[in-house]
């Protein structure tokens, strides 16, 4: 991974969550998407991305996560994201509209708690 970020993903059951710790931009984004496309698999019922360790998150990031998005409702699958209520990244979310089109949670163990309850 780049200098900037890093990605870890998590299995609990059948749902991968996929932990972004750094900075999301253009310059990485095509990078954190083959890390998190190596997490996606035919029998989730929903993927958990965990924004609450990213600290910058550009247009880039925010297009990432809308193609992801509609990828996943294609298949019959959920995007949960977490991301900590009053920071820069979650206000970013608000502002583009992510938040609207997709579940934000405030913390990783909410969104998955949803994604394991079907909530």
């Amino acid at each position: 991974m780049t200098p900037l970020a890093r990605v870890l993903v998590e299995h609990h059951g059948e749902v991968p969550v996929v932990v972004v710790e750094g900075e999301v931009d253009a310059s990485n984004v095509a990078e954190i998407r083959r890390a998190i496309d190596g997490a996606v698999t035919n029998h989730m019922a929903a993927l958990v991305v965990d924004l609450t360790a990213t600290g910058y998150l550009d247009s880039a990031g925010i297009n990432l996560l809308f193609g992801l998005g509609a990828e996943l409702r294609d298949r019959q699958q959920r995007l949960l994201i977490a991301a900590a209520d009053g920071t820069p990244v979650r206000r970013m979310l608000e502002l583009s509209g992510l938040a609207v089109a997709e579940r934000i949670d405030a913390t990783r163990d909410a969104a998955l708690t949803r994604a394991l309850v079907g909530g």
